[in-house]
């Protein structure tokens, strides 16, 4: 049966937002952007049939979430680097290992310290975000850069930990155009604090 032209303008449309978000590279992957194009048309994702929906988190006292355009494209390791207390260079997967020794690392975030994602087949760099506040044992706001792929500056984010033991090994983070959690849960390895370790002599 031939399509009406509102349905054929709405897949043109999601076409060529879906086709613009992938065609952009950077640190972290474009699933969510993916998934809220196509919740927004009408469809459904894999993601949004295994995993239920999350409430927004409460608005009292806290900053909205809000995107900063950058002249050029920014990504997450030089921002974080440059807002932060820690100087660690190499791909943001690689920051966990290169912490060890010089930084204090745990599971307990705390303003300052950086969330850093592992690196999976979606996350080819994985990704670091700054804590920036701490709204509860399971919601924090980070500021990062390069998140779904545009290159620009991502602040007052919240970020929720979905984790069964409270250990924020796994997280789900806000989607900002869509004013939603996006789908997707990201693994964590834990947080790098500022806190330089006095070395062993």
């Amino acid at each position: 049966m031939p399509r009406s032209p509102t349905a054929r303008r709405r897949t043109l449309t999601a076409g060529t937002i879906v086709a613009a978000v992938l065609l952009l590279g950077g640190c972290a992957a474009t699933q969510d952007a993916v998934d809220w194009v196509d919740t927004a048309f009408g469809g459904t994702t894999p993601e949004s049939r295994k995993v239920t929906a999350l409430p927004a988190p409460a608005t009292t006292n806290r900053p909205p979430a809000r995107i900063v355009a950058t002249r050029a494209p920014l990504q997450c390791v030089p921002y974080a680097r440059r807002i932060s207390k820690v100087s660690i260079r190499g791909d943001a997967w690689t920051w966990w290992r290169s912490a060890k020794g010089r930084y204090r690392r745990d599971s307990k975030p705390a303003v300052g310290s950086i969330l850093v994602l592992k690196r999976t087949s979606r996350l080819r760099y994985g990704h670091i975000a700054v804590v920036s506040r701490i709204l509860n044992s399971r919601e924090i706001l980070v500021n990062h850069a390069n998140w779904l792929n545009r290159g620009q500056i991502h602040k007052n984010t919240p970020v929720r930990d979905v984790s069964v033991k409270n250990d924020w090994s796994a997280v789900r983070v806000w989607y900002t155009p869509g004013n939603i959690y996006g789908k997707r849960t990201y693994r964590a390895h834990g947080f790098i604090h500022p806190e330089r370790l006095i070395s062993a002599r």
